[in-house]
């Protein structure tokens, strides 16, 4: 199928492809309703592809009201019917980037029977960079959105670079505790260690995903791009790793955390289901001391051990602290015996939380986090300080500048959850001098991420560069 570009100059008919796991289609959602709402008087529709269960949830999670020039297609997701996938977390997403060519294209088609408007422009998440050859074919801008931080991009346009710079090294992965060593392999941004990248850049790593190839080749696509969006704030970048992008990349536009409006929009109309655990959360957080609740989240894609998942059910009934647990039903019966009952009103356990609203609310104290880029974010522009349990991906780069860049947040010891290293962790921040720094240092942040995402920040210009783009 040839879909071809528009020859209206009256209307535009922007084509927006979502990467539809993990926290990346929330973003390019946020990012899409700003650039809607944005160009209601510029006759601009846009069309957002993902799967059904991805738009499902995504758009029912979305901040105030949908403009009415957004509409969502599904587009099928690759996998046999009534299938159950076991082990490997990366499978899904496999079978989905394998048809994703072919399906995207028959969707997209659909839109614009359905429309009568051709697309005249393509915005992607960065994982389908397939989508390239698709703006090419048709003539028109070619947007990559990138939801991560701007570290593994880096990891990525200098890919070739850093696996020569490790392949001439003594070890490709030096030891963890020879911190000179490791800050040395990686040139000019000594934040980024050989230890914290992700799976496939040195090897073929434990988790086989067709992602390692597609980002693998990523370096040679991003200057092709009409432009680079990146789910980032300018202001938050070191002076090293911009200049360094930005040389390489002279199209990066940083137009802030996409999953966030600041300030915040009235709260949406969720489901009923929804809306009664999210009033049950805050109204249960308006009983709580200031700065006292550990909210624990790790997004939809991690999964912690067993033997991690008792330990910190553990440490939260014995350190008496107050939380809020988002977890799905059905891991709740894996609970240690009990559990529920001996924690009593002392905590929350809700199969979804409004994440958001619990990191906005003063009784929030710290976050349990898997290190998400959009976790992060959050957290940050919220000014809750961290506990990290990094799992795979970006996930150990972000514990790492949580840590040791930005100072507010600790990692777990080990790389994994212990009893006794939650419970140090919870005395650290809730009541530790340490923990009153950390939270000085998130709370600075906080206030720099408010400025930055003002009329005067780079964000609003970037964010004007690429309505120009897109119009």
């Amino acid at each position: 199928m040839t879909i071809s570009c528009s020859e209206s100059p009256g209307k535009r008919h922007c084509a927006v492809l979502a990467f539809p796991f993990g926290g990346h289609a929330r973003p390019l959602l946020g990012l899409v309703c700003r650039l809607a709402r944005a160009s209601t008087t510029l006759d601009v529709r846009f069309s957002f592809f993902s799967t059904a269960i991805s738009n499902q949830l995504t758009f029912s999670q979305a901040d105030g009201s949908l403009p009415d020039n957004v509409m969502a297609y599904d587009v099928e997701d690759g996998g046999p019917s009534n299938r159950v996938f076991m082990g490997n977390p990366h499978e899904p997403a496999n079978l989905f980037l394998e048809a994703a060519p072919e399906n995207i294209r028959k969707a997209m088609g659909l839109a614009v029977a359905e429309t009568g408007v051709e697309i005249s422009c393509l915005i992607s998440d960065a994982f389908l960079s397939f989508s390239g050859e698709l703006a090419e074919e048709m003539r028109v801008p070619w947007i990559l959105v990138w939801i991560s931080m701007p570290y593994p991009l880096y990891v990525y346009a200098n890919i070739r670079l850093i696996q020569q710079v490790c392949s001439n090294s003594r070890t490709a992965v030096p030891d963890v505790d020879d911190d000179d060593r490791a800050r040395n392999v990686i040139p000019d941004v000594p934040e980024v260690l050989v230890e914290d990248l992700p799976e496939g850049v040195l090897g073929p790593g434990d988790i086989e995903s067709d992602l390692v190839g597609i980002l693998g080749n990523l370096g040679a696509l991003l200057p092709r791009a009409s432009a680079i969006v990146m789910n980032f704030y300018h202001e938050l970048d070191p002076t090293a790793l911009t200049n360094n992008l930005r040389i390489t990349l002279p199209n990066l536009l940083y137009l802030g955390f996409l999953t966030l409006s600041l300030p915040p929009p009235p709260k949406p109309q969720s489901p009923l289901s929804d809306a009664d655990i999210s009033n049950r959360c805050i109204s249960w957080l308006e009983r709580q001391e200031p700065r006292s609740v550990a909210y624990i989240g790790f997004g939809t894609l991690a999964m912690l051990p067993e033997n991690e998942f008792h330990a910190l059910a553990e440490a939260l009934e014995e350190s008496n602290v107050p939380y809020i647990w988002s977890l799905q039903d059905d891991l709740k019966e894996k609970l240690p015996t009990g559990f529920l009952q001996r924690v009593g009103a002392r905590g929350i356990v809700a199969s979804w939380a409004p994440q958001i609203e619990v990191l906005a609310h003063s009784s929030t104290g710290v976050f349990v986090t898997h290190c998400g880029s959009n976790s992060v974010y959050e957290s940050v522009a919220n000014g809750v300080p961290m506990i990290c349990r990094p799992f795979f991906g970006d996930h150990r780069m972000n514990g790492r500048i949580v840590e040791e860049v930005w100072e507010i947040g600790v990692r777990v010891e080990g790389g994994a959850i212990t009893k006794n290293g939650v419970l140090k962790s919870l005395r650290l921040i809730l009541a530790d001098q340490a923990g009153k720094a950390m939270r000085e240092k998130v709370h600075a942040l906080k206030e720099l991420v408010q400025s930055a995402a003002g009329p005067n920040g780079r964000a609003a210009e970037d964010f004007r560069t690429l309505l120009k783009i897109v119009s």
